[in-house]
C-alpha cells in the first residue's frame, strides 16, 4: 500500500514537473520565435536597403562614362558641321566615310558595342560600319527615335535590339544634336550590351539571395536577369505585388520599401529612383524560406524538448534528488546552443558592417570594438572620442572635420529625429599616412526596439575609381582636343566665376590672335597650320602661371585672364608675350614667320562680366589689326597700338 502510494506520488510529481517543463518550453519558444522573427525582419530591411544603395551606386558609375561620351559627341562642332553639310553631300562617298570613321573612332577608343548617328533631315541611321538604314515613322523598330524627338529632352535611355549588330539586346544612350539656333540636327549616342547590367544584378541576387531589376516609370522591366526592355514586360504582371504599383513608382525623392504578404509568402520590396536614368531600381527579398527555417527550428526544439522531458522523467524515477540540477543544466545547455547558432548566423550576415550604439555613445558589439582597437583606439573609449582618433590617424586633414561632424552622435540623433534614416560622406583616406584614396561611408540609422536606443550601421565603399573617372570626364569636356587648353565654354565659365568671386581685384583680359594665319594655311597647308596652332598654344601657355586662365576660343584666337595690378603691368605682360610669340617656326618646308596681335581690357574698369571684357578687348584687337599687326592695344587707350 505504501509502495502504491509512493508510486502515485511519484507519478504526480513526474506529471507536475513534465507539465511545468512543457508549458515553460512553449512559452519560451513562442517568445523566442517572435523575438527572432522581429530581429530577422529588421535585418532583412537593413540588408535590402544597403544592397539597394550598393546597386544604385554601381549603376550610376556604369552609366557615367557612356553618358559623358554621348554628350561630348552631341556638342562636337565637327559633327554639327557635318550634319549641316549632309543635304549637299548625302551621296558623297567621302562624306559618308568621314561620318563612319568618326563614329568608329569612338567605338574603338571606348570599346562600346554600338556607336550611332541619326540625321533629322534624311532619317539616315549611320553606324560605325556605314549607313544601316533609313528610319521611318511607320516602322515600330524606329519608334524610339520619334518618341525621343517629341519628348524634347536632351538625353534619354532605352533598351532595344541593335539591328546593326545582329539584333543584340542593347542599352542605348541617346543625345540630341542641335544647331546654334536650337533646332535639332540629329541624335547621337552609344550602346552597350545589356549583359553588363544583367551580370551586375545577377551577382547581387546570387550573393544576397534576392531579386533586383530596373523598371521605367510605367513599370515596364528594362533590365533584369530574366527580362529586358525589348520584351516590354510589365513587372506587376509577373510578380504578385501589383497592389504596390503606385506606392513603388511615385516617389522620386526618397527610397521606399514595403512588406507584402501573398500566396508566394512574405516579401519585402524596395524601390529607389535613379534620376540620371529616369528608371526605378526595385529590390525584392523573399523571406518565406528563412521564416520556414525559423519554424523548423521551433519544431526541432519541440522534439528535443520531448526527449528532455523523457530523460528528466526517468531521472526523477531513479534519482529524484538530482532533478533540479539536471533540468537547470539541460536548460542552460539548450539556450547556449541556440544563442551560439544565432550569433554565428548574425556575424555572417553582417560581415564588414559595423554597429554603433549612438544613444549610449559606444560600439554596439565585439566586432566593432575590435575594429576601433585595431586602429589604435584604447579600449573603453567613447564613440565620439574614437571617431576623432580615427579621423586623425587615417583621414586627410581637409576632410576630417566634415567626417566628424557627419557621424557625431548629436548629428546622427538630430538626423533621425528629422525623419531621415541614412547618412553618407565621401572623403580621402590613407592606410600608410602618405597615399590617399577616395572612400564613401554609408550609414543606416535605426531605432532599437528593446531599449528604444538609436543604433547606426555603417559600411565602407572604395569609390576612388569612380571619382577619378568623374574628373577625367569633366576634364575631357572642358579641354580643346587639339591644344589641350580650355575650350571656349570652359574658358568663359572660369573667367565669369573669377569675376563674380574676385570683387574689385584688378585683372587683365587678353585676346591673342595669330596674324595672317590664313596665309600660313594657303602657303604650307593645313597640316602645318595645325602645327602652328599647337606651337602657338604651347608657347602661350608657358608664358603664364599655373592659376592663370588660358583657353582657345576660336580657330586662331586665344584668351588669357590673370591678376595684374595696373595698366603698366598689362603693357609689360603684353610685350613679354609678343617677344615669345613673334618668332619664326622652323619647318622642313622652310621658316614660317609668326606674329601675334593682342587686345587688352582691364577689370573692373572696362567690365565686370565676360561679355563686356570680350567686346572691349576685341575692339582693342581690331585697332591693332587695322594698324600694322604684331602689336598690342589697351581698350580706351588714346595712344593707339604699341609694340
Amino acid at each position: 500500500m505504501k509502495r502504491e502510494t509512493s508510486n502515485r506520488a511519484l507519478l504526480k510529481t513526474n506529471l507536475f514537473v513534465c507539465a511545468i517543463i512543457i508549458l515553460g518550453f512553449l512559452a519560451t519558444s513562442i517568445v523566442s520565435y517572435r523575438s527572432n522573427l522581429g530581429v530577422f525582419e529588421g535585418d532583412t530591411e537593413k540588408v535590402t536597403a544597403l544592397t539597394s544603395e550598393g546597386i544604385y551606386r554601381q549603376i550610376e558609375s556604369i552609366f557615367m562614362k557612356p553618358m559623358g561620351v554621348s554628350l561630348t559627341m552631341a556638342n562636337d562642332t565637327l559633327l554639327q558641321d557635318l550634319l549641316t553639310q549632309e543635304s549637299a553631300r548625302r551621296n558623297d562617298a567621302e562624306f559618308i566615310a568621314t561620318l563612319t570613321a568618326y563614329l568608329n573612332s569612338y567605338r574603338e577608343k571606348y570599346g562600346y558595342d554600338s556607336v550611332f548617328l541619326v540625321s533629322t533631315r534624311t532619317g539616315r541611321y549611320y553606324h560605325f560600319d556605314g549607313i544601316d538604314r533609313i528610319l521611318s515613322p511607320g516602322n515600330e523598330e524606329d519608334a524610339w527615335y520619334y518618341d525621343f524627338l517629341r519628348a524634347g529632352e536632351p538625353c534619354s535611355l532605352n533598351v532595344d535590339n541593335d539591328q546593326a549588330a545582329g539584333d543584340a539586346i542593347t542599352v542605348f544612350i541617346n543625345c540630341l544634336i542641335t544647331d546654334s539656333g536650337g533646332a535639332p540636327l540629329g541624335v547621337v549616342g552609344v550602346g552597350f550590351d545589356i549583359s553588363t547590367l544583367q551580370s551586375l544584378l545577377g551577382e547581387y541576387e546570387e550573393r544576397f539571395s534576392l531579386r533586383a531589376c530596373l523598371v521605367d516609370r510605367d513599370g515596364v522591366i528594362q533590365v533584369a536577369t530574366d527580362h529586358t526592355g525589348y520584351e516590354h514586360t510589365d513587372l506587376f504582371s509577373v510578380r504578385p505585388y501589383s497592389d504596390l504599383r503606385e506606392s513603388l513608382l511615385t516617389d522620386r525623392e526618397n527610397a521606399n520599401a514595403f512588406w507584402y504578404d501573398g500566396e508566394e509568402g512574405r516579401l519585402y520590396v524596395g524601390s529607389h529612383y535613379i534620376p540620371s536614368l529616369s528608371w526605378y531600381l526595385l529590390v525584392e527579398n523573399d523571406t518565406s524560406v528563412q521564416t520556414r527555417q525559423l519554424q523548423g527550428k521551433m519544431v526541432e526544439g519541440a522534439l528535443i524538448a520531448l526527449l528532455v522531458v523523457a530523460a528528466v522523467t526517468l531521472a526523477i524515477t531513479y534519482i529524484i534528488h538530482t532533478y533540479n540540477r539536471r533540468i537547470v543544466e539541460l536548460t542552460r545547455s539548450t539556450e547556449q546552443a541556440r544563442r551560439s547558432i544565432f550569433q554565428e548566423a548574425t556575424e555572417q550576415l553582417f560581415e564588414n558592417i559595423y554597429e554603433l550604439d549612438i544613444t549610449h555613445n559606444r560600439a554596439a558589439n565585439l566586432e566593432t570594438r575590435q575594429y576601433f582597437e585595431s586602429l589604435g583606439v584604447p579600449p573603453g573609449t567613447p564613440y565620439n572620442e574614437a571617431l576623432k582618433i580615427v579621423a586623425e590617424k587615417q583621414i586627410r586633414e581637409d576632410f576630417r572635420q566634415g567626417y566628424i561632424d557627419t557621424f557625431a552622435p548629436e548629428h546622427v540623433i538630430d538626423t533621425y529625429r528629422r525623419g531621415e534614416e541614412s547618412l553618407q560622406y565621401d572623403f580621402m583616406i590613407s592606410t600608410d599616412g602618405s597615399h590617399y584614396y577616395w572612400m564613401r561611408i554609408v550609414a543606416q540609422i535605426v531605432l532599437w526596439k528593446e531599449d528604444q536606443s538609436i543604433h547606426m550601421f555603417t559600411y565602407r565603399q572604395n569609390i576612388d575609381t569612380m571619382k577619378r573617372q568623374e574628373k577625367q570626364v569633366l576634364d575631357q569636356i572642358q579641354r580643346d582636343p587639339m591644344t589641350g587648353l580650355l575650350n571656349k565654354t570652359a574658358t568663359q565659365a572660369k573667367i565669369q566665376h573669377l569675376l563674380e568671386g574676385g570683387g574689385r581685384q584688378p585683372r587683365a583680359f587678353f585676346i591673342v590672335d595669330i596674324d595672317n594665319f590664313k596665309q600660313v594655311n594657303d602657303r604650307f597647308g593645313h597640316a602645318v597650320g595645325d602645327r602652328v596652332i599647337l606651337h602657338f598654344a604651347q608657347s602661350l601657355k608657358g608664358a603664364f602661371r599655373e592659376g592663370d586662365v588660358v583657353g582657345r576660343i576660336g580657330g586662331d584666337e586665344f584668351a588669357v585672364f590673370l591678376a595684374l595690378p595696373d595698366r603698366a603691368a598689362a603693357e609689360q605682360k603684353a610685350r613679354e608675350i609678343l617677344a615669345i610669340l613673334n618668332q619664326p617656326l622652323a619647318l622642313d618646308e622652310g621658316a614660317c614667320p609668326l606674329s601675334a596681335s593682342i587686345g587688352i581690357a582691364l577689370a573692373p574698369a572696362d567690365g565686370r562680366d565676360f561679355g563686356s571684357l570680350y567686346r572691349h578687348a576685341d575692339t582693342a584687337l581690331y585697332a591693332v589689326k587695322q594698324s600694322s599687326k604684331g602689336g598690342f592695344a589697351l581698350y580706351g587707350d588714346g595712344e593707339g597700338p604699341k609694340r
